[in-house]
């Protein structure tokens, strides 16, 4: 199971499928990845938003897996480098956080967070684009990686130094694609 958010946002981009197509699948990872009211959905600028988004982060985890090739998914598309960083540095700053010591009366103080006014759709494209900063900067990000299996597009963090993919079904499936074409290629073509 994928342990970072962002490797959950970035993860619904899937081979022949995207699980943020619809309002429906929006709604979905919504409910299952965030605290955004699902309703957000609903809105189709928002989830145009949320995609623009993705690409950007994608673009970046093109770029951090380097010289390794990138997704599948992503390689014929990808942004240009600085513009996805700055899409994602200005999507994080839209929502400026503080941060508010309070101190209740004999209790031990405690750090509370005051964000800049803004709606929940600006809130949620900010708290994606955060994520994926904190990712880029971590160290996992020296160990993620682009599935190489046949019909796989996602991205993972290696675990061990020997782990080439990003599920043991994708190996498997390397393991068997790899067996059909030595054993069933045309020797003469």
């Amino acid at each position: 199971m994928d342990t970072h958010p962002t490797l959950a946002f970035v993860g619904t981009v899937r081979y022949e499928r995207d699980d943020l197509a619809t309002a429906a699948g929006f709604a979905d990872w919504l409910g299952l990845h965030t605290d955004a009211p699902v309703a957000l959905a609903a809105d189709d600028q928002v989830r145009a938003r949320v995609l623009a988004l993705r690409k950007a982060v994608r673009t970046l985890f093109a770029r951090a897996v380097e010289p390794g090739p990138p997704s599948r998914a992503d390689a014929d598309r990808l942004l240009d480098p600085g513009a996805a960083l700055d899409q994602v540095n200005e999507a994080a700053g839209a929502v400026l956080r503080a941060p508010r010591l309070e101190w209740p009366s004999a209790h031990a103080p405690r750090v509370t967070e005051r964000l800049t006014e803004a709606d929940q759709a600006t809130r949620l494209v900010a708290d994606l684009a955060r994520a994926a900063i904190e990712f880029l900067v971590s160290e996992d990000r020296d160990r993620l990686r682009a599935c190489p299996a046949p019909r796989c597009v996602r991205y993972f963090v290696r675990d061990h130094p020997r782990q080439a993919w990003c599920k043991p079904s994708c190996g498997n499936r390397a393991r068997a694609s790899r067996y059909y074409q030595r054993h069933h290629s045309d020797p003469d073509g």
